[in-house]
């Protein structure tokens, strides 16, 4: 039993410790701007993008991923019924004002279609893949006092606040270009497609909903 553990270590101190000495770790940070696509969700907002990659090999690695971003407002227009018909009038039409911030946590593959993480000569050009958590919350204020034992008003979106979850598949492209020793520049496009639509009754549109694209641009800095 003892002779097995110890070839297991020397095993992995003779493939694993080369592997680890070769890995290349750096951070990004950067600003983004987010448009929501979603049809009758459409809202811009601003956020923050925190980044960190380990890199095996100077091609590919694997990125952590954590954006936060600020509320983004958007109105609802909707229409209480009379349970009644004798009751007058028999629609009632307001305005939900919601607002919707969202949170992802991401981990996926960075692969650089041109140059690497460490060419420092020349830009790079960089594709993403990953698969991420979204996490939501949804607060909605009606214009209108609706009388409840008059009117009924819609399953959706309830007034007040709730939270929900999203898988997402995120997919992006990136452009950098070498600042100063190490450092780099760069602005990314990409996309949160949701893949899961657990319903919520905070959001009036759950189907493929929250659609966030985001722009961004920071640092990336090798450590």
């Amino acid at each position: 039993m003892l002779k097995k553990i110890f070839f297991t270590v020397i095993s992995l101190q003779f493939f694993l410790f080369p592997a680890l000495s070769q890995l290349r770790v750096d951070f990004a940070t950067d600003l983004s701007i987010l448009r929501n696509f979603a049809p009758g969700q459409q809202f811009w907002a601003f956020g923050q993008d925190l980044k960190f990659h380990f890199f095996p090999v100077v091609k590919d690695g694997i990125y952590f991923s954590a954006c936060y971003f600020s509320d983004g407002k958007f109105k609802d227009h909707l229409t209480a019924t009379a349970k009644s018909p004798t009751t007058i009038p028999q629609e009632i039409q307001f305005v939900n004002h919601a607002r919707l911030r969202m949170k992802i946590m991401t981990i996926g593959w960075k692969h650089f279609i041109k140059g690497n993480n460490e060419a420092e000569e020349s830009w790079n050009l960089y594709s993403i893949a990953g698969f991420g958590l979204m996490f939501g919350r949804a607060t909605n204020e009606y214009s209108t006092f609706v009388d409840t034992s008059l009117y009924t008003l819609p399953a959706q979106p309830v007034n007040g606040e709730g939270h929900f979850k999203r898988l997402t598949l995120d997919l992006g492209l990136g452009y950098e270009y070498p600042l100063v020793y190490e450092i780099f520049i760069y602005a990314e496009a990409r996309v949160s497609i949701p893949t899961s639509e657990y319903p919520s009754k905070y959001l009036a549109v759950n189907n493929n909903a929250p659609f966030p694209g985001m722009l961004s641009a920071g640092l990336r800095m090798i450590f």
